[in-house]
């Protein structure tokens, strides 16, 4: 039984001492130390094993991939050199087609949580931890370009021309009527009726321009600089 301190251990699983007491308070280590305190001396395999059965998928993830890591070199060198894969279970013998059909189909079992990862699964979990780490620097990167002025907000971009076009489109409603006002007086005609002819030409004139604005919009294709810059 290879007994080793706190520090110990923890240099050998790549954590820290305050990683290790909070294993042990949290009982992930139970049954693998001797002692208490100061004096306390752990069983190297047995931490390994416990250690290896009793982290789940989020405490494996960040500083813990270091530990799973750790886990298993400790593994490889106590098996000879590779990990120990579990054995694969014997397949069934083949049943009767009338016994598979009389059988119900047995219900679904959720499965337990935390999940806990198994030796045949670091690839996965080191590349959830790469993809987090590159969203984040996609984030960063992002959120630096908008500090420095290089890009604005879509959603403030969309307000400010959304004000400046009704404005805009208040003042030539504005010009319409005092133009419609204008003809009535030089030519003798009724007011009302020459604005409403005037605003229903703008008013066709203005939904067929929305109409070409918005399929426009949706053909367009993001330039060479917008697509380089897309994050």
């Amino acid at each position: 039984m290879a007994e080793l301190t706190t520090t110990e251990l923890a240099v050998r699983l790549g954590l820290s001492k305050g990683r290790i007491s909070q294993y042990v308070s949290e009982g992930k280590l139970a049954g693998c130390y001797r002692g208490d305190g100061r004096s306390r001396r752990f069983d190297l395999a047995a931490a390994t094993a416990a250690l290896g059965r009793g982290l789940d998928l989020g405490q494996m993830t960040g500083n813990g991939l270091n530990t799973r890591r750790a886990l298993r070199e400790i593994e490889a060198a106590q098996n000879g050199g590779a990990p120990a894969d579990p054995a694969p279970a014997p397949a069934p013998a083949p049943r009767p087609v009338e016994a598979v059909r009389a059988e119900p189909r047995p219900a679904a079992v959720p499965l337990p949580l935390p999940l806990t990862l198994t030796p045949a699964e670091p690839d996965r979990l080191e590349m959830a931890t790469i993809l987090a780490k590159e969203e984040q620097a996609r984030k960063l990167r992002r959120d630096n370009e908008r500090d420095e002025g290089n890009w604005v907000l879509a959603s403030e971009v969309r307000q400010n021309v959304a004000r400046a076009m009704a404005q805009e489109l208040a003042e030539f409603e504005s010009v319409i009527r005092d133009t419609a006002r204008a003809i009535a007086d030089v030519y003798g005609l009724d007011f009302r009726e020459v604005r409403k002819v005037m605003m229903d030409r703008w008013r066709e004139h203005r939904q067929n321009r929305m109409s070409q604005a918005q399929t426009a919009a949706g053909t367009a294709a993001m330039s060479g600089a917008e697509t380089e810059a897309n994050v």
